[in-house]
């Protein structure tokens, strides 16, 4: 009896997310199929039911981010309308630089947890990475009133201030330089969503 489209579907999104996880925290060399299928929970012979290679699954699970990242997660739960696109700004600069994402490499941001792999994986990868700035610039953009002569620039700031707080934050080995770094950049991102 063939599998129903939703059980696909499902299947393809555990497939994904297991990969997700295990790239965020191995690197896409590293990682093989048989431990993405391990971690999913299905056998290797259904990997190729799903996707053609293991570069097309990268290339999905970096673009997964966008949908299934803390934030928007956090906000799925909430079960209340949106809030306004400021509030809802400042919020993900807050959870983007928060210890409990620092805290949990599964929910590492593809832009700071894999910024070398995909320097090296292609072109395909580099565009599911920059869909991922996109994203989170979109969201800033809309926190800006029209008008404002110097968005673009502003959000490219702060986006590049969460990602880099973020790298240091991940690397380094002493805590206090990994809160202090965060702290700087959210005063500062707000800072620059706010004048």
């Amino acid at each position: 009896m063939p599998y129903t489209a939703e059980h696909k579907a499902r299947t393809r999104e555990r497939i994904v997310m297991a990969a997700r996880e295990l790239f965020n925290r191995h690197g896409f060399e590293t990682v093989s199929i048989d431990q993405i299928m391990a971690r999913a929970k299905l056998t290797r012979g259904g990997f190729y039911n799903h996707f053609p290679s293991k570069a097309a699954l990268y290339v999905e699970a970096v673009q997964s981010y966008t949908d299934c990242n803390p934030f928007a997660l956090r906000l799925a739960r909430a079960k209340r309308p949106l809030p306004g696109p400021n509030k809802l700004a400042r919020m993900l600069i807050e959870r983007y630089l928060s210890d409990e994402v620092l805290d949990d490499p599964d929910e590492h941001c593809p832009l700071y947890a894999l910024p070398s792999d995909v320097t090296r994986a292609g072109p395909e990868p580099q565009r599911a990475y920059t869909a991922v700035i996109h994203s989170m610039a979109a969201v800033l953009r809309k926190a800006l009133p029209e008008g404002t002569p110097d968005a673009d620039t502003r959000v490219e700031l702060i986006v590049t201030l969460c990602v880099g707080s973020m790298v240091l934050a991940r690397t380094t080995h002493d805590p206090a330089l990994s809160k202090s770094v965060r702290a700087t950049a959210r005063k500062q991102a707000l800072a620059l969503l706010a004048s």
